[in-house]
């Protein structure tokens, strides 16, 4: 009687996965004869929109991560093992230029899926500052395939002012090839001085107590 139960049990199954592939196959035939029936401009409009969203989804998984704090030095190594470019930001809170960063820097997350931004206090992290010879702030660490390749260190390589473009550090970055850039590596963008603005002389400054240079010369502790 058990066995009997069983087998109806089975055959209900089975009934079951054979409507399903059925219902699954039907909607493929359906998706290719669209697919047939489409021109070149159709196709190329239906590849963008699944790109778009593609990106939707990557930025919701890997954007955020400029966002995200990394809690102590520890993390630091996770973070950059499962990435293959990485640009790693030392900061300090107090100093000024490393906000003028930030803001660079989130509007190229977005832009640049491909490679992972983070962001790390050098007070959480005095091992790996002085491991990586983070001297002043702020530091770009530049990281390949788990391996430190280049830096940035300061505002010098950006035109040296604090009014850089987006696009300056965009061109920098793609010099030391950690995200995939469009233009002309021969031709940095040319900084334009806007009209009245002061160009700022980067000096540096010995964070006191702390041991790192700040490139700035109006931060205060």
């Amino acid at each position: 009687m058990a066995s009997q139960s069983m087998e109806v049990v089975a055959k209900a199954l089975e009934q079951q996965m054979l409507q399903s592939a059925r219902i699954v196959e039907e909607k493929l035939d359906g998706e290719l004869e669209k697919l047939e029936r489409m021109d070149e401009d159709e196709l190329e409009r239906l590849k963008e929109r699944r790109l778009e969203a593609l990106k939707k989804k990557s930025w919701s998984k890997f954007g955020t991560c400029f966002k995200l704090e990394i809690p102590s030095e520890r993390d630091f190594f996770p973070e950059v093992k499962d990435s293959k470019s990485v640009v790693c930001h030392f900061y300090r809170e107090s100093t000024f230029r490393c906000k003028i960063l930030d803001k660079h820097l989130a509007i190229l997350a977005k832009k640049h899926l491909e490679t992972k931004f983070i962001k790390l206090n050098v007070e959480k992290a005095p091992f790996l500052a002085e491991r990586l010879k983070i001297k002043v702030l702020p530091t770009l660490a530049l990281v390949k395939d788990g391996k430190t390749k280049d830096y940035i260190v300061g505002f010098t390589d950006l035109g040296n002012t604090d009014e850089f473009p987006t696009e300056m550090l965009e061109w920098r970055l793609g010099c030391s090839d950690i995200i995939n850039y469009s233009g002309n590596l021969l031709e940095p963008p040319t900084v334009r001085q806007k009209s009245g603005s002061k160009f700022t002389k980067v000096e540096k400054k010995t964070i006191r107590g702390k041991g790192y240079d700040s490139d700035s010369d109006s931060d205060e502790d």
